[in-house]
């Protein structure tokens, strides 16, 4: 028995020495894996969740999805009434057709005030050479009434022929006062139009502008006539559905959420002390916690350019002297590679980074 005492002795200094060994080797190993790599479990899945609101104000007609189904990008999520919208689409472009005729109407009446201004003006300068030719006949019966007058004197005419020269004098007058008065009048004329032709243009451009009216409005409608079609914008599962059919929807509802599960991407919160070896490009592996062995790769994309601290509701306020030194997590986005399965991948799994950034 006292032989034995010893072999004993010497089999537990063996095996505890393989067992500080082994112990050494995993230490070792560690050491140098923690010098090559960087590592976080606050990491998540990632991905596009879009909340689907209504753009219009209207009943619901139609639901063509049930709750998480999946659907593919252009299809009809939901579908409003649009009697109404159809109604006012009708309406909007009667008056828009209105508003174009009316444009021609002015546009006609414009050109006819001009044409007629110009004859007017046209007809202006035409009296002024009647006035001339007037002026002139009226001076020659003044000087041959005056002529007349001097024969009279000297009995070398009769009262007839000094009567007859002084009646043209008068009708020579007379049709000089007329000339006179024409060119003022056809010149007053002249004037107006001018004031009217330059008054349709305007109510020409008056025209226009209740056009372009008019298309904007159309443009709203048909807009709001779009919305009354829910489209998926891209492949994904639909959830959160809060609305029925022939339910009342304001403008701005939320209606239900798309989420994108095919293009993923994971963000890991680093610790401050961890971000001065990561660098973008550097390669990524990730382990999602909800898949024992489920092996995804990537790279570093971009940082988030503040802590996570910065975005919350109620940032922290150090200055407020309750101060306590936290390491601060920064978020920084891994883009996964095109080649990794994303089947049964969805947006909020944890998952674990590992960086190689030796």
């Amino acid at each position: 028995m006292e032989e034995n005492a010893p072999k004993k002795n010497n089999k537990k200094l063996v095996i505890g020495g393989l067992i500080a060994v082994v112990l050494l080797i995993f230490a070792i190993s560690s050491y140098i894996s923690g010098l090559a790599y960087e590592t976080t479990d606050n990491a998540q899945l990632d991905g596009d969740l879009l909340p689907v609101k209504a753009g219009i104000t209207g009943y619901v007609t139609e639901i063509r999805f049930k709750d998480n189904q999946e659907v593919k990008k252009g299809d009809t999520l939901i579908v409003f009434n649009t009697v109404e919208l159809n109604a006012e689409l009708s309406q909007i472009r009667a008056e828009l057709e209105n508003a174009r005729l009316n444009a021609d109407v002015s546009g006609n009446m414009a050109e006819a005030s001009i044409q007629n201004a110009n004859a007017a003006f046209f007809e202006s300068t035409s009296n002024e050479q009647g006035i001339q030719s007037a002026k002139a006949t009226y001076d020659k019966s003044v000087q041959d009434f005056n002529r007349a007058r001097q024969l009279l004197e000297i009995k070398a005419i009769t009262q007839n022929g000094y009567e007859q020269s002084q009646t043209q004098m008068d009708v020579a007058r007379a049709a000089y006062l007329k000339a006179k008065a024409m060119q003022l009048s056809s010149s007053s004329s002249s004037s107006g139009l001018k004031t009217r032709a330059v008054a349709e243009r305007k109510q020409v451009s008056v025209a226009g502008n209740i056009i372009l009216k008019k298309q904007a409005e159309l443009t709203a409608a048909l807009e709001r006539l779009r919305h009354a079609c829910i489209i998926a914008p891209f492949d994904g599962i639909v959830t959160k559905r809060n609305v029925q059919t022939g339910q009342f929807i304001i403008a701005g509802q939320s209606l239900c959420a798309l989420i994108n599960h095919k293009n993923l991407w994971v963000t890991a919160n680093f610790k401050e002390t961890q971000i001065e070896k990561i660098k973008t490009g550097q390669k990524v592996q990730v382990t999602v916690d909800a898949y024992e062995g489920k092996k995804l790769t990537g790279t570093i994309d971009s940082y988030g350019g503040a802590t996570g601290s910065r975005f919350a509701l109620i940032p922290p306020d150090n200055s407020t002297g309750n101060f306590i030194k936290i390491a601060q997590r920064f978020p920084v986005k891994i883009k996964l590679d095109p080649q990794t399965e994303y089947s049964q991948l969805y947006p909020g799994l944890s998952v674990l980074v590992k960086v190689k950034v030796n």
